[in-house]
């Protein structure tokens, strides 16, 4: 998923570069009402375990891999607008060091899996999450199903990007039909893993989980300062 350098043009590269560098400065600014002393450290270990998943790759078929995004399921854990921070941090990170992903293709990629995929699996957890039941299991298939759409719903935004300034000499048609269909396979890899992570914080720290706020027992909600007097923030 990870756009190298050259495949976009200039005009394209900025024009996503500025939507990233304002997607960013406007999520530092929300960020702020979803942590505190206690979800800040999930902030990071999150981004961290985001970063080392991401370096795994598990096989798809016909020769292709794919590998946890995260976007979905950072969101879930520690809300939308740190999800972004974090999967930026993870992306800047992957550019500089690892060469994983151009530098002049970093705002595309942050847009990407920072932006479309944070907005596309959060917004499908938020939108399923009343019509299910209201249980550890309804938030389960809720954070799934958008962690499934949030990666097909990344691949075609880039072949969008690309459609509209790409320069690699790749047809349009093999880039929509290796993007469509493969990333439909990865979606389905990162529904499971980010269900078998989200159950397992479940299990254990439900007061954590910035979209389960539902799931807090009375005591979790006690023992946090001033949230007796106001409503856990979504």
């Amino acid at each position: 998923m990870h756009v190298p350098d050259g495949f976009l043009d200039a005009p394209t590269s900025v024009a996503t570069g500025a939507v990233a560098a304002g997607t960013v400065a406007i999520a530092l600014r929300g960020a702020r009402r979803e942590l505190d002393e206690r979800t800040a450290p999930l902030a990071g270990l999150t981004a961290a375990f985001v970063f080392a998943v991401q370096m795994v790759n598990f096989p798809v078929g016909a020769g292709t891999s794919g590998h946890l995004v995260g976007g979905a399921l950072t969101a879930v854990l520690v809300g939308p607008w740190t999800a972004v921070l974090c999967m930026t941090v993870v992306l800047v990170v992957q550019a500089v060091l690892f060469a994983d992903g151009g530098l002049t293709a970093l705002g595309t990629n942050v847009t990407l899996l920072g932006l479309v995929a944070v907005a596309v699996g959060y917004g499908a957890y938020r939108l399923l999450l009343p019509v299910l039941p209201r249980t550890r299991t309804g938030v389960l298939v809720a954070a799934g199903t958008g962690a499934f759409l949030s990666v097909p719903a990344a691949a075609v935004t880039f072949v969008g990007l690309f459609a509209a300034g790409g320069v690699a000499d790749v047809p349009l048609g093999t880039v929509l039909a290796a993007m469509g269909g493969v990333h439909l396979l990865i979606g389905l890899g990162e529904a499971a893993i980010s269900v078998a992570v989200l159950a397992a914080v479940l299990s254990v720290r439900p007061d954590l989980v910035h979209g389960a706020a539902h799931l807090r027992r009375p005591a979790d909600l006690a023992s946090r300062p001033g949230l007796r007097d106001r409503e856990p923030v979504r």
